[in-house]
């Protein structure tokens, strides 16, 4: 007799990583269960081109409500659960700080709590980010770097992160944290700068504008391909014991260059189309965001092979295809 799929349970669905890793897990033989805060209104675009949308079950959950995070695990009862849900802009949570907190914060919260109480065996990966530590101009930040959030996401992520630990320590669960670092993919929106700068540029060589306004070019970030990463979040949940790891590529560019390797690849001229507006950079940034993920090469034998020269460059030539509107662009 075969035994049953195991069965996944992705907690912010409809995003860019929930979408790809529910595609990543489908592929590994998974039965994937996957929440929305309305599963029979929500938009299913980027699973629909990633042509996996009918493949998984979709529940209605609101993460910072502990009796509709009980009710799904308790129906689900999933062998591993994905947190990816609550609010995913920095700019946004400046605008928008108790959403950010009530969504990141209270939802691992009441997830744990829910786990705690239906299944302590369940495992946890928690989506933590690099926003926890600040700006790590001192050196790369590694898995030891103290956290030192420059805005509302920061610290509800910071405060999430430290929730799981203190989980794991206290009721022995496998819950941890992976540090995400930047990493795109043709699904992301025009709100995070990346896909702005490609979309834009995009725009610009067609002739349907001709000025693209940025905010500090001179931030430096790490960069890398999120279709990578949520591999490593699998691979965190069948470590042999839970842990926190920094994923990152290791290198880092400054966004001047990751607009001058998009321009290129368009044949445009940064000098001529982009303008600066101070309008547009945030309260307080973080200058410079590098890392070190060697525990993640040593321990899980991951490593991001896609840095962020290599990641514009690819985001050109997959968002160019009809604009992101067919699913083979995905994988062009």
């Amino acid at each position: 007799m075969a035994s049953a799929a195991r069965k996944a349970l992705i907690c912010g669905v409809t995003g860019q990583d929930g979408s790809l890793l529910a595609k990543h897990l489908l592929a590994l033989g998974y039965a994937v269960h996957g929440t929305t805060r309305d599963a029979q209104a929500c938009q299913l675009i980027n699973l629909q081109r990633l042509g996996c949308d009918q493949q998984l079950t979709l529940h209605s959950m609101a993460p910072h409500d502990f009796r509709s995070v009980f009710g799904v695990l308790n129906t689900v009862k999933p062998q591993e659960v994905y947190y990816l849900a609550g609010q995913s802009s920095v700019g946004l949570s400046f605008e928008q700080p108790v959403e950010a907190f009530e969504s990141i914060q209270a939802g691992i919260l009441n997830v744990l709590e829910a786990i705690r109480i239906v299944d302590p065996g369940m495992r946890l990966f928690h989506a933590g980010s690099s926003d926890c530590f600040g700006s790590t101009d001192a050196g790369p930040a590694n898995e030891h770097t103290p956290f030192r959030p420059r805005s509302p996401y920061g610290v509800a992520k910071s405060a999430a992160t430290w929730t799981v630990s203190n989980y794991r320590d206290s009721y022995g669960l496998f819950a941890c944290t992976g540090i995400l670092f930047n990493h795109e993919s043709p699904l992301r929106s025009e709100r995070f700068v990346t896909a702005k700068i490609v979309h834009q540029a995009r725009r610009i060589a067609q002739g349907q504008q001709s000025v693209m306004l940025l905010g500090n070019t001179k931030l430096v970030r790490d960069w890398g391909w999120a279709e990578e990463y949520v591999a490593a979040m699998a691979l965190m949940l069948k470590h042999d014991e839970p842990e926190d790891f920094v994923l990152g590529t290791g290198e880092s560019i400054s966004l001047q260059a990751f607009l001058e390797t998009v321009f290129e690849a368009f044949g445009l001229d940064v000098a001529k189309h982009v303008r600066q507006d101070p309008s547009l950079s945030r309260p307080l940034d973080i200058a410079v965001s590098r890392c070190n993920p060697a525990k993640a090469q040593q321990l899980l034998g991951w490593r991001a092979s896609t840095g962020p020269k290599a990641v514009a460059q690819r985001l050109c030539g997959t968002m160019v295809l009809t604009s992101m509107s067919a699913p083979k662009a995905l994988h062009a």
